[in-house]
């Protein structure tokens, strides 16, 4: 199984690299050539920063037109991460209303609190609460704490695509899953034993 980490110049790359070689049995590989991420088996957009900094990236790489159509056209299982997750969106408006990968129908708007106890960004660990069964967190218990660094969430337009929900200023989606696309909000690389589960139900069993 070759995984490609997908390289557009924003993210841990190396923490994600060290965490995703732990929890595979392949060979795992940084890349922003195109060729390398056609030639993949799983993909892995990982990203910590701006909405419009990540696709002003992509789009610079070249790398937004591989990605759709590896993840819509060839079915190749998909993985975002955090700042990942939310450029799957149809469009994002931190700093300016910016188009994403539109590979997951919705928006990224800012988190609003609800509580004077509610801060933003919201850093650290809380909890993920499923409503639907999915892979991504086969034999993880409902409710388990995962580590969060962001400002702002994914608001899909199908709510079939939410597996699950944190709640933190009125409850946000923090994990998504639409055919063979995954998006989770917490980094699963800082989520200790949990994380790297979550890592390992994506990599072992999808595809």
């Amino acid at each position: 199984m070759r995984v490609v980490i997908i390289d557009y110049g924003l993210g841990n790359l190396g923490s994600i690299q060290r965490a995703v070689s732990e929890c595979c049995n392949g060979s795992v590989s940084i890349s922003y050539i195109p060729e390398d991420i056609e030639a993949a088996d799983k993909l892995i957009l990982p990203g910590v920063g701006a909405f419009v900094d990540g696709m002003k990236n992509l789009r610079e790489k070249c790398l937004d037109q591989v990605i759709c159509y590896q993840a819509l056209n060839e079915h190749i299982p998909l993985l975002g991460i955090c700042l990942g997750m939310q450029l799957l969106a149809t469009r994002g408006y931190e700093g300016s209303e910016t188009l994403g990968l539109n590979i997951i129908p919705g928006e990224v708007k800012k988190l609003r609190p609800v509580t004077k106890h509610e801060r933003i960004p919201h850093v650290g660990w809380n909890e993920v609460c499923y409503n639907k069964n999915n892979i991504l967190f086969e034999n993880i218990t409902n409710g388990s704490d995962f580590y969060f660094v962001h400002s702002y969430h994914f608001l899909p337009v199908n709510q079939d695509d939410v597996i699950g929900i944190t709640p933190y200023c009125n409850s946000f989606v923090s994990a998504l899953n639409h055919d063979l696309i995954w998006g989770v909000q917490f980094h699963p690389e800082k989520s200790s034993i949990l994380g790297f589960k979550v890592l390992k139900n994506f990599l072992g069993n999808m595809g």
